[in-house]
């Protein structure tokens, strides 16, 4: 079946850094485009970070711009988000979401918690 599960969320002071992973199965990875949303206590669902099916093209929310990397390995099945810098007003829990690039079908992961706090 497909699943989505995401790992290497936690709590980190801020300034520091996280690497979030998302291992996929169950369905052919190269086929989808990869979203990182994420979710915070009382705030809409936001899209974080895309990386296209092929060619690897990335597109990042404005507050993460240049702290956050997205990237793949489709031989892996799996998607990285590379959180540098991080800041409070980054915590919330992220979600690894998967569209085929043609289809439209759908998938979600059930998320990982991170905490940025001193």
């Amino acid at each position: 079946q497909v699943r989505l599960v995401e790992s290497g969320g936690g709590l980190v002071q801020p300034g520091g850094s996280l690497r979030l992973s998302c291992a996929a199965s169950g369905f052919t990875f190269s086929s989808y485009v990869m979203r990182w949303y994420r979710q915070a206590p009382g705030k809409e669902r936001e899209v974080v970070a895309t990386i296209t099916s092929v060619g690897g093209s990335t597109n990042y929310a404005d507050s993460v711009k240049g702290r956050f990397t997205i990237s793949r390995d489709n031989a892996k099945n799996t998607v990285y988000l590379q959180m540098n810098s991080l800041k409070p007003e980054d915590t919330a829990v992220y979600l690894c979401n998967a569209v085929h690039r043609i289809f439209g079908y759908h998938y979600w992961g059930q998320g990982t918690q991170v905490t940025v706090s001193s």
